[in-house]
């Protein structure tokens, strides 16, 4: 009798599951024709936002990634030691902890607090965020906002976003008065918050945060920044500046704004400076900013009916993609998204995928872990389906073989386009809460052969390749130069998949002999149980991985 039921449970959970599979929709849906103008980048009807001032890309940038909070903070607490009278620093962040250290001895708080004080108009937008008992980080923004203002900055707490919303972008921008001095932003997915700062030895920070214990005492931590200097400078602090000037209400909600009028919190931001001209260009890239704006009411004036640019983008190149596929993801999540990598797969019987995700969740809540795990088997059945064995889904752990978190978010195309933000593969990501990524395309060639791995003249880009390269020798417990069998994408897919295999196979038998090198394993989750698998899907449409889109959109399959 149990049995039955359960099974008439399961059931029920596949018919809901499917049923909001078919309401929501692919978010890309099928496109059979992008803009020629160019293949790799979105035109200005492509992005869909006619309301925005930032420009469709820029070329001339030098961008350089920063892999790993150490690596990011160190140059980010340079570049505000920089910064003086009349200077301009703007950031937004999702989490702040103003005690988090950039450097040793100087913490957030003192970095963006110092440079106020030498004469720099500081601003900050920090994300208002839900309730705080929950684990948000309401009070730890608050007390970074206050102690700024207290050095002469201005910060504004924001939730100018949907009920179960949040501000998830995370960029800084240095304009200097001095013309000797390169202005500088830095995009990307780390925050300027606890446990952010490990470097490629994954031994965590020691400024941790509570986390799950499969993670250990000081958590490893994987991600990534860019640093840029060049013209998108100017497109990343006219982000900043379009949402600064939102004359919407910081916060509708009466529990919100009562608490931050008695304690005195910024409700009204202050008009900003004229902006200056862009930078010069003094680099070989070209970068276009990808952005994520749900629909809201009232609407942002930047954006009417949202913006869905990142995701867009990801249909255009995944469209072109021909031999490999590359991604490092926090939530892997959405069957919407999987879609569009299992139609790329589908389509291209050469195209390979290498997907980097975390071990475990970030999260122990019963409440949402059985959904999010729900929306990740799915999402990653989805992808293998498509691709079978042209698909490797991994997970990192570091040399004494504890997980590492992969907070990054990160996608490589045939060693031609890259990208690097603050979005996830999900569909909250990709309609519903703000977002920021940079992607860069690089016009200098690179010249190691394959010189054209997607056989379509665009040709391998230094910038891409480089980025690929780069993480794959950590991962693989390589050297700096060490990478002559990875150049090749498939000849890269087949090392990977043999170490991954080495590593798997010495973990079941660790007495056999020593360690091999490299730290990816594959990945394998837990699916919930169907009895969860109803009141699961529900919470993970509703709650944890809303659509954002107007009605319409919806309903006619567009985005």
């Amino acid at each position: 009798m149990v049995g039955t039921e359960l099974h008439r449970l399961g059931v029920l959970a596949r018919r809901v599951s499917s049923a909001f599979d078919r309401s929501s929709l692919a978010l890309t849906g099928r496109r059979e024709h992008f803009d020629p103008g160019h293949p790799w980048l979105l035109s200005g009807e492509e992005r869909g936002n006619s309301d925005t001032r930032i420009r469709q890309w820029t070329d001339g940038n030098d961008v350089t990634p920063l892999i790993h909070g150490k690596v990011y903070f160190a140059a980010l607490a340079d570049a505000l030691h920089r910064a003086g009278p009349n200077d301009l620093v703007l950031f937004t962040d999702w989490r702040g902890d103003p005690d988090q250290q950039l450097v040793d001895g100087v913490t957030v708080a003192d970095a963006f607090a110092a440079a106020a004080r030498r004469g720099a108009i500081v601003k900050g937008m920090m994300w208002r965020s839900h309730i705080e008992t929950l684990g948000y980080p309401g009070r730890r923004n608050r007390k970074l906002a206050k102690i700024l203002e207290a050095a002469g900055g201005e910060v504004i707490l924001d939730q100018r976003v949907p009920v179960f919303g949040s501000h998830h972008q995370k960029f800084v921008v240095v304009r200097y008065a001095d013309p000797d001095t390169p202005d500088v932003a830095f995009v990307g997915g780390i925050d300027l918050a606890r446990a952010r700062r490990d470097d490629d030895d994954h031994f965590g920070d020691p400024m941790s945060r509570p986390f799950p214990p499969e993670y250990g005492e000081t958590p490893a931590w994987h991600d990534a920044q860019l640093q840029i200097h060049g013209p998108a400078v100017r497109d990343v602090e006219d982000v900043f500046r379009e949402r600064w000037e939102d004359p919407a209400a910081l916060s509708r909600l009466p529990w919100h704004a009562l608490p931050d009028i008695l304690r005195g919190v910024t409700r009204s931001p202050s008009e900003l400076p004229p902006p200056a001209a862009p930078p010069a260009p003094c680099g070989t890239c070209s970068v276009q900013l990808l952005r994520t704006y749900p629909r809201r009411r009232p609407a942002y004036p930047f954006a009417r009916d949202g913006e869905r640019s990142a995701a867009q983008a990801y249909a255009k190149v995944l469209h072109r993609a021909r031999s490999l596929v590359y991604v490092e993801d926090q939530y892997l999540w959405s069957v919407d998204v999987a879609r569009v990598f299992a139609e790329a797969l589908r389509r291209e019987p050469g195209l390979r995928l290498v997907a980097v995700v975390p071990k475990f969740l970030d999260e122990d809540s019963p409440i949402t872990i059985p959904s999010a795990l729900l929306g990740h088997s799915s999402a990653l059945e989805t992808i293998r389906d498509a691709g079978g064995d042209r698909v490797l889904v991994l997970d990192l752990e570091n040399d004494r073989g504890i997980p590492v978190y992969v907070h990054s978010k990160v996608c490589i195309v045939d060693d031609t386009w890259a990208a690097v933000g603050s979005d996830n593969f999900n569909r909250r990501s990709w309609t519903h809460d703000s977002e920021l990524t940079a992607a860069v395309l690089d016009t200098a060639r690179d010249t190691r052969a394959p010189v054209d791995p997607a056989g379509l003249g665009d040709g391998a880009r230094r910038f891409a390749r480089d980025l690929r390269l780069e993480l794959a020798r950590e991962h693989l417990g390589r050297k700096d130069g060490d990478d002559s069998d990875l150049v090749d994408l498939d000849e890269f897919f087949d090392v990977v998949r043999t170490s991954v295999d080495a590593l798997d196979r010495w973990h079941k038998a660790p007495s056999a002999g020593t360690r091999p090198a490299g730290r990816l394993r594959r990945h394998h989750i837990d699916v919930p149980p169907q009895w969860q698998q109803v009141a699961a899907s529900l919470v993970y449409r509703l709650i944890v991985d809303p659509d954002g889109r107007p009605i319409r959109m919806r309903l006619r399959r567009t985005y």
